[in-house]
């Protein structure tokens, strides 16, 4: 019953922690097409999200420090429930804001729901490791994963049904109501009390855990795990902003794409969450790793099919399925992969500091994505122009394959020593 009540928690820790970085990458990116802003724009809007991927350089205020009125409750979940309120008092004030007039102040409004959201990551992160033993990694990575999918739901078809009907003002506002589902994780958790955990000045919360990390894999071995954790997702988070763009580019009004990720997406991707962690029992973390890599390359392929073909709604929820299905199952997979390497120690700048590998290069390159999507188009037409954006950012995932080819000797072995 006690590793239920975990999953449980996890599950709305997930949701709480997928909702704000949801809305901020797809769900206003819609907005911003929806009311016709420029392809370019919305791909230098989704640069706000640069506190995702810097956000081991205050990952150690996270280890070190705690909100005071909220400390009572344990170390991490004062931080998570801070940003969570947070979140939702600025999601509220955004749903005011018409980013055609205001886009400057739109972009503020956004990045301080990013930043609050990569602190409360920082911190949720650290509380799961936490939380059990590496033996039950699997079973949390899985509940967090369906939580977060289920908040990509609420953010991304629920949303935009609403949208459609009720504008995207009230819709923000529904958006800030849902962000309390996160509390319920913090409400009913109680904070396992990290002995390890060194927190006491500057050399141990930054250069310890680098020369913990370092000292553990070798320099070389360190710097190939974050080359591939680098490259792993590059496909996903490179693409990912101008989804909703596309759909609504070839055709699909908001409640079409709505009702597709709504029915398919969600039965799809909690399919693909629990694969995933039924693959890491299975056949451990490197077939998982290198399996997944194979499948968002391909399902990411089949969007370019999309753009060259006439409207159907039945080819767009097979594909935003088998996307979905390689997603769940590729989330699930690089948790376990990431959580494998951290040091118990070091929990929270270590995995913030993974994390940040993994986004770094699709940071850079998906707030380019916009002005890369308006390139291809001048040159080989609007839909031919998609198709070419589908194709090249398939590509990115081909790195990450070599590299687990290449080294999976010493991944397998690490994978047993765990």
């Amino acid at each position: 019953m006690y590793n239920y009540k975990k999953m449980f928690v996890m599950l709305f820790l997930g949701f709480g922690s997928g909702l704000p970085y949801i809305l901020l990458i797809s769900t206003s990116t819609a907005w911003l097409r929806d009311v016709n802003v420029d392809l370019s724009y919305i791909g230098f809007f989704t640069w706000i999200t640069f506190t995702y991927t810097f956000k081991f350089a205050w990952a150690p205020l996270v280890d070190r420090f705690s909100i005071p009125f909220l400390a009572q409750y344990g170390h991490r979940k004062s931080w998570i429930a801070f940003m969570q309120i947070l979140i939702f008092l600025s999601l509220l004030f955004i749903s005011n804001i018409d980013p055609i007039e205001n886009f400057i102040l739109f972009c503020i409004v956004g990045a301080t729901i990013a930043f609050a959201g990569s602190i409360q990551d920082i911190a949720i992160d650290a509380f799961r490791i936490e939380y059990a033993h590496i033996s039950d990694q699997g079973n949390l990575a899985a509940s967090y994963q369906l939580g977060y999918r289920l908040a990509i739901i609420a953010a991304t078809s629920i949303a935009l049904i609403f949208a459609d009907i009720n504008g995207w003002s009230m819709t923000f506002k529904l958006m800030a109501g849902l962000m309390c589902l996160g509390l319920l994780g913090v409400i009913f958790s109680k904070e396992e009390k990290n002995k390890e955990l060194g927190k006491l000045n500057f050399i141990n919360s930054i250069v310890e855990p680098l020369k913990d990390f370092f000292s553990r894999f070798g320099m070389f071995m360190a710097s190939i795990l974050l080359l591939i954790i680098a490259t792993y997702r590059l496909t996903d988070i490179v693409m990912g902003p101008m989804a909703t763009p596309f759909y609504i580019d070839m055709g699909f009004t908001l409640t079409e794409i709505g009702a597709v990720v709504k029915v398919v997406a969600l039965f799809a991707s909690i399919f693909g969450i629990f694969i995933g962690g039924l693959l890491i029992k299975k056949i451990k973390i490197y077939k998982s790793l290198l399996l997944g890599a194979c499948l968002v390359m391909l399902t990411n392929i089949l969007f370019a099919y999309v753009a060259v073909t006439e409207k159907s709604i039945s080819s767009l929820a097979t594909i935003v399925a088998m996307d979905s299905l390689a997603a769940g199952i590729v989330g699930t997979v690089n948790i376990a992969f990431l959580t494998s390497l951290v040091s118990k120690k070091y929990t929270g700048f270590q995995y913030a500091l993974l994390t940040g590998f993994m986004a770094g290069p699709g940071f850079a390159l998906k707030g380019l994505s916009g002005v890369w999507a308006n390139y291809l188009q001048e040159i080989f037409g609007f839909e031919n122009g998609w198709m070419g954006f589908y194709i090249t950012t398939s590509i990115l995932t081909i790195p990450s394959i070599m590299l687990l080819l290449s080294y999976r000797n010493f991944l397998t072995k690490h994978e047993n020593t765990i």
